[in-house]
């Protein structure tokens, strides 16, 4: 099965992508011991906002959206060596970014330091950390910078 994931191009909403639902990552998600497989499911309708359940150990959930539509500006380089490790060509990846609820009154914010790159046709995926400070760990998920 796939879900639609939304994405953009040049600056502007595209149709949504079919992802496979099933995500195996390359190496374990930092701070989630050796867990590598995932499923992916949609919240939406409208392919914004996913969880990312461990199938390993159910109790293991993620949030999890698509940079994009939040961000438009957001294009970090996926380095030639990982882009081979999953089998991408070029443009062919799919880029989830990890959400974190607000508490407090503040508003939820998005990994822009990590994003998870996505074959969308085999499902293999590993989360990269960018270098440099370019993007935050904790950029603000608001009204202003969401596309819906």
């Amino acid at each position: 099965m796939s879900v639609l994931v939304a994405v953009s191009s040049a600056g502007r909403v595209a149709p949504a992508r079919a992802v496979t639902d099933q995500l195996d990552f390359t190496m374990p998600l930092p701070g989630l011991r050796d867990l590598r497989r995932f499923e992916l499911a949609a919240l939406d309708e409208t392919g914004y906002l996913f969880t990312l359940r461990s199938t390993e150990q159910p109790d293991v959930r993620l949030f999890v959206v698509p940079p994009e539509p939040y961000f438009p500006e957001y294009a970090p380089q996926i380095d030639p060596s990982t882009r081979a490790a999953l089998g991408l060509d070029d443009g062919d990846a799919v880029l989830l970014v990890v959400v974190h609820p607000g508490r407090g009154g503040e508003p939820p914010t998005a990994n822009l330091l990590a994003p998870m790159a996505v074959n969308p046709r085999t499902g293999s995926a590993v989360q990269v950390v960018l270098d440099g400070d370019e993007w935050p760990l904790r950029a603000p998920l608001t009204a202003s910078s969401s596309a819906a």
